[in-house]
């Protein structure tokens, strides 16, 4: 039964991934996929502009994401999807700073939220 649901998982994210990632970039991924986590993936950046460096990667690569999406859209939904995308883009490399700070001091407490 696990491979079953794995096998679906599988299938529902590549299907999600085909959606949004250009072919080329796909087949590297899969390559890159079948040799195992890149061991840079568990080493943490130690300072803040190694940090900054990490974030703007991201940031960079959520627009390019953003931009996929909007150009599958209709032509007078484009335009404000596009106007969107660059709006975050520009608001979170003007906040790199805070983005940054507020993710090294995140408060971990545990809070209630059922209500109760």
């Amino acid at each position: 039964m696990n491979k079953l649901v794995a096998a679906a998982l599988l299938a529902v994210c590549c299907a999600a991934q085909a959606q949004t990632t250009p072919p080329d970039v796909a087949a590297h991924q899969r390559q890159e996929l079948k040799r195992g986590d890149p061991a840079r993936w568990y080493k943490a950046d130690r300072s803040t502009a190694a940090q900054l460096r990490t974030l703007r990667k991201e940031i960079n690569a959520a627009y390019a994401e953003a931009k996929i999406g909007c150009r599958k859209m209709s032509a007078d939904e484009r335009s404000d999807c596009m106007k969107e995308a660059r709006d975050t883009y520009t608001a979170d490399l003007g906040n790199m700073r805070e983005l940054n700070y507020a993710a090294n001091h995140m408060d971990t407490s545990v809070y209630e939220t059922t209500g109760r």
